[in-house]
């Protein structure tokens, strides 16, 4: 079988190998580039909107020229602010915290971590990318439409989102291809999602039980299931959308709604529907992005902690329960949306149950790492970064599930921070774990540690710099969604905000670090061994880069679980999976 994977592959041209490939590898790779080419740009929109808080008045060098309309001069129309925002906040959610960790990771590993040669559906993998691919497309050409990029933020309010063009810049042709944007990726995740589904369940090799299975894969599986089912909610509500827009119904849309001085004949419809449809997806996105960042994690501090995962059984059905319970907290994002006070209290004593096994993870991380023999390598640094940001935004997040305070906070910078931190930069940092990670698996060359540590140094004290100080913004009630800090009460805050911004230059900067180590190392960095970091899943058994078929020879067999790590009277310090060698019962 591994010949036949390899006689194809030398039979098909280049085009056929590495653009319209159905080799998971070359897939993932796909997914993993055009999160990073996402990422740059996401990363640019922050940096256009932080300079413009902090210095209004000054104009952005280029960006009049690249913007004439939204940006005359280089000085931002409050509607093209909000436009840069919604952008940014969907490029980094949909195509890059969700496309990374998942799709990018989950696809090249996923196979490789079962003993498989392939996904179980390869064609409907090469279709979610190109389809995805379609997507990012779709939303990009925004800037180039003649009303411009949306204005309706990353979660589309209605019913600012559901009028079209009579509520003003961005919200005719550029919201329109925002839903057919969201539309098609929803599309394709929900497709990824059978195939990671059905690989998981049948391909496994002999010996491979549930529970000896790596915990990346436990999350690709569980994130796969909740992407099954939350991202279908979001793909009917676009549609539902769109059709308020273009055809004339009323799903979102209440009686006697005044827009610039005209009153639009439609009645029915609630704007408080799409947010129910929207936060039930959306909350669960939370874990859809952070479960794969968990599991990857939890694989590396094993690795370089060179101890078994402390509590394995309890990661996993802790990761079960996280799943389980994102699909009912959804209402905390709506405390104030004036719902009954009863059903506010329930949503809240759900929101802190969830913490429950998110704290079970991350004492599991810690008792893992106690008295562990600590490589202090880039990953297993960006890994325990994972770990202090995590617990940081989980931290202020229990202010937020408490409806009295989040009355206060939640239209303010400190909802910003919280977010950012929990999700962006605890996910970032276990991408880029991952990536150090397994880069040599993938490329068969190793990245430059002294630049990695460089790179996380500036990375995490900037982060830092960056979003703790939004939590005092938010106490002092700084707005979010501000073009402009105008208000007699807000002018004080300015220097904070530009502190804040040169953090972020800094941090933004610090970042091509990575990028110039991760190019000069892909054709000039050390060769990579086949197992480098003296890891024992399955992955590290077979050439760097994997060959097409992923294993020679016979299918692998699995005999131990994956964290066999400083076993007493083993030959090494470890025990690959596949290999016979028995366990000492003392």
């Amino acid at each position: 079988m591994a010949e036949a994977h390899r006689e194809i592959a030398k039979r098909r041209g280049f085009i056929g190998k590495y653009v319209f490939s159905a080799d998971h590898k070359v897939i993932g790779l796909q997914y993993t580039f055009l999160a990073l080419f996402a990422v740059l740009v996401a990363m640019v929109l922050s940096w256009l909107m932080r300079m413009h808080l902090a210095w209004p008045d000054v104009p952005i060098p280029l960006l009049g020229t690249l913007s004439p309309s939204g940006a005359a001069g280089g000085l931002m129309t409050p509607e093209y602010y909000l436009s840069l925002l919604t952008l940014h906040g969907t490029l980094m959610v949909f195509f890059v915290l969700t496309i990374a960790p998942q799709a990018g990771f989950g696809n090249f590993l996923l196979p490789l971590q079962l003993g498989a040669r392939e996904m179980a559906l390869p064609r409907l993998n090469r279709l979610s990318f190109w389809i995805t691919f379609g997507a990012l497309s779709v939303l990009l050409s925004t800037f180039f439409v003649g009303d411009g990029p949306p204005t309706a933020g990353w979660t589309a309010y209605a019913p600012l989102s559901a009028l079209g063009s009579i509520a003003g810049p961005g919200e005719g042709l550029g919201q329109d291809l925002w839903l057919i944007a969201i539309g098609l990726f929803c599309l394709a995740t929900v497709l990824g999602s059978v195939n990671f589904i059905t690989t998981t369940l049948s391909l496994r090799a002999r010996g491979m039980t549930l529970m000896r299975l790596p915990l990346p894969c436990w999350a690709w599986f569980l994130t796969a299931v909740m992407s099954l089912l939350s991202f279908a909610v979001l793909l009917a509500a676009c549609i539902l959308l769109m059709m308020d827009r273009v055809a004339g119904t009323s799903f979102f849309l209440p009686a006697g709604l005044v827009v610039s001085g005209t009153l639009l004949h439609r009645s029915g419809g609630s704007p408080l529907l799409w947010q129910h449809l929207f936060w039930f997806f959306g909350h669960p996105e939370v874990y859809i992005t952070i479960l794969p960042a968990m599991g990857i994690v939890s694989h590396i501090i094993s690795c370089f902690s060179r101890k078994p995962v402390f509590g394995y059984r309890a990661m996993v059905y802790s990761l079960m329960a996280i799943g389980f319970l994102s699909f009912m907290v959804w209402g905390h994002h709506m405390f104030i949306s004036g719902m009954n006070p009863y059903t506010g209290f329930a949503f809240a004593v759900l929101t802190m149950a969830i913490a429950v096994p998110s704290a079970v993870k991350t004492f599991n991380w810690l008792g893992t790492m106690w008295g562990g023999r600590l490589r202090l390598t880039t990953s297993m640094l960006f890994a325990i970064g994972f770990v202090s940001v995590f617990v940081t935004g989980g931290l202020s997040g229990l202010f937020l599930a408490q409806p009295p305070l989040d009355a206060y906070l939640h239209a303010t910078y400190f909802v910003v921070a919280h977010f950012h931190i929990i999700m962006g930069v605890a996910v970032i940092f276990a991408i880029l774990a991952g990536t150090y990670f397994w880069f040599p698996k993938m490329f068969g060359r190793m990245l430059n540690e002294t630049l990695g540590k460089i790179h996380f140094w500036f990375t995490f004290i900037g982060v830092y710099a960056i979003f703790m100080p939004m939590h005092f913004l938010g106490l002092e009630g700084n707005p979010r969604r501000y073009a402009a800090l105008t208000d007699n009460f807000l002018k004080p805050l300015i220097p904070l905000h530009q502190f804040i911004t040169v953090a972020a230059l800094v941090v933004g900067a610090a970042q091509f670090i990575f990028v110039f180590n991760f190019f000069w190392s892909l054709f000039k960095g050390p060769r990579a061994s086949e197992n480098p970091w003296e890891a024992t899943s399955l992955e590290w058994t077979v050439p760097s880069p994997p060959p097409p078929g992923n294993f020679t020879g016979a299918p692998p067999r699995v005999y131990h679980g994956a964290y066999e790590y400083s076993v007493p009277g083993a030959e090494k310090d470890f025990i690959m999976q596949n290999s016979p060698e028995e366990i000492s019962a003392g």
